[in-house]
């Protein structure tokens, strides 16, 4: 979608993306995937390189996906030089819901119909092939899930075991039980979002 924008040198069309860009707002939209974090890596990369002090904001809306995608944007989220402010708008489920819940405290902030899912890893496509190889994806599965809870552990206050329990089973998280449960912060209108 193009976007009107009014210079001194008449009018210009620009694609609404570049100017939100331009505003420091970052879209988390859709299911996560290579394709998705290698963008949003490109993106956060060039806010930096522009000005490092200025907060980068982050607007989630996803089903979650992919957990090795996630994770990197994950490492991007927590190594950037500028403050970086999450908002879940919609839902944030899975690998989302764990993105959104990385933010530093006071920086994550839910739209009052928002929602989290927390659960526990799953293997994304069908598997076979002999015992020992369902032993090894068992076993990188297990270490998987410890490692997205101590993560969560970590983010949240929680003990792991508070964690393991609450991620067991498709979990979703109202606003009001997400600040509960230490995934999130606070409360918003939208007139938020918009605030440079």
């Amino acid at each position: 979608m193009n976007i009107q924008i009014k210079s001194s040198n008449g009018i210009t069309l620009m694609p609404l993306e570049t100017r939100l860009l331009a505003s420091r707002k970052v879209f988390i939209e859709g299911e996560i995937t290579a394709g998705t974090a290698c963008e949003f890596v490109k993106q956060v990369l060039h806010l930096n390189q522009e000005d490092g002090r200025t907060p980068i904001d982050i607007l989630i809306n996803s089903p979650g996906g992919e957990i090795n995608s996630g994770m990197l944007m994950y490492d991007v989220i927590q190594s950037s030089k500028a403050p970086i402010r999450l908002f879940c708008m919609g839902k944030a489920y899975s690998m989302a819901a764990l993105l959104f819940a990385s933010g530093a405290k006071g920086s994550r902030y839910m739209l009052p119909h928002s929602e989290l899912m927390l659960h526990e890893p799953l293997l994304g496509e069908r598997i076979g092939g002999s015992s020992s190889s369902l032993k090894s994806i068992s076993d990188s599965l297990q270490e998987t899930k410890q490692k997205m809870n101590r993560i969560l552990a970590r983010h949240t206050g929680k003990s792991e075991d508070e964690v393991e329990k609450a991620t067991g089973f498709d979990h979703y998280f109202s606003p009001e039980e997400s600040i509960a449960f230490g995934l999130c912060d606070e409360i918003i209108g939208f007139d938020r979002v918009m605030e440079p």
